[in-house]
Order: C-alpha cells, then structure tokens, then sequence
C-alpha cells in the first residue's frame, strides 16, 4: 500500500540524511520543505511565507500518492497541526501513513552537526545553534517511530524505517 512518511525533527538532527537514504533504498519520492521555502524567499526574501512551503509540500506528497508512489516528506514538521496536515493528505489519498521523529539526545554532537554541517541546497540560510534551540518545536509523543541518532547509524536507521513499510 502506498505510504506517506513523514519525518519531524530539529535542524541538525540527521532528518534529511536518513529521509534520503530511505528514498535511495525504498524508491519513494523524496520531497523536501527547505527547497519550497528557499526559492519562495529568493523571489521575496521579507516575505512571511507562514505555512504554504508546509502546504506546498502537502499538495506534491498528495499527487504523487495519487499516482501509487511512496512519498517521504522532510520538514522540521513541529506541531500536532504540521502533523495532522500531512496524516489527512495520506488519508485523503487513502494511503498508510507512517510518522517518524528524528531526534538527537547528545547535544554536543547535536550542536557540532548544526554548526558545522554543510548547506546543500543553494541560497537556504543555515540556522545557528540558537536558532536551533530556540524553536518551538512539540515532541512527537505518538510518532510510529522515533529514532535517536546519537546512537544510530543512518544506515541503521533507514533500515528500521524500511522495515516498517
């Protein structure tokens, strides 16, 4: 059955790299809110673009169930209402959902992956450490699974996420 998964957690915490390593092993269509969100503000950076990257990001996760694919979104996806926006596009796509938090419990190596990760994607601004810690940003409390990377491989990682589709 088609699935949408959908990933939350902080900046820095591993989210993107596991949901890419998922898309390269299972084949599901990888789409990323960072990418929305930078080309909206490249055209308008004093915009507030507020929830359309997320709403964005919902519509596409949504036509591509439509045509039988898996779909991985990756956004720091922090409250019930993010969440809840993507379980109805899975639902109304009558496709499974399968929600996954990334977390990292090590601040040290937290705070070193924040400051000193590489940007990939062209004109996205890095958030700072202090940025990053203060986000408002709800634990997942009934997330499907929750994934520590302090002491998780991203192989590892990936595969227990597979392991659930």
């Amino acid at each position: 059955m088609k699935t949408l998964i959908a990933f939350a957690g902080l900046p820095g915490t591993g989210k993107s790299t596991i949901a890419k390593a998922l898309s390269v092993r299972t084949g599901a269509v990888y789409l990323r809110v960072d990418e929305i969100e930078t080309i909206m503000l490249s055209h308008d950076p004093e915009r507030d673009i507020g929830s359309q990257g997320y709403e964005i990001l919902a519509a596409l996760a949504a036509s591509n169930l439509a045509l039988g694919h898996d779909v991985i979104t990756d956004c720091v996806n922090p409250w019930t209402l993010t969440r809840g926006m993507f379980a109805e596009t899975a639902a109304r796509a009558n496709a499974r959902f399968l929600g996954v938090e990334i977390i990292c419990s090590d601040p040290g190596i937290h705070r070193l992956r924040v400051e000193h990760r590489a940007v990939d994607i062209p004109g996205c601004k890095k958030p700072s450490w202090q940025e990053v810690t203060n986000r408002d940003y709800a634990v997942w409390s009934d997330a499907d699974i929750r994934i520590d990377t302090a002491s998780k491989s991203v192989a590892d990682s990936a595969s227990e996420i597979a392991s659930r589709l």
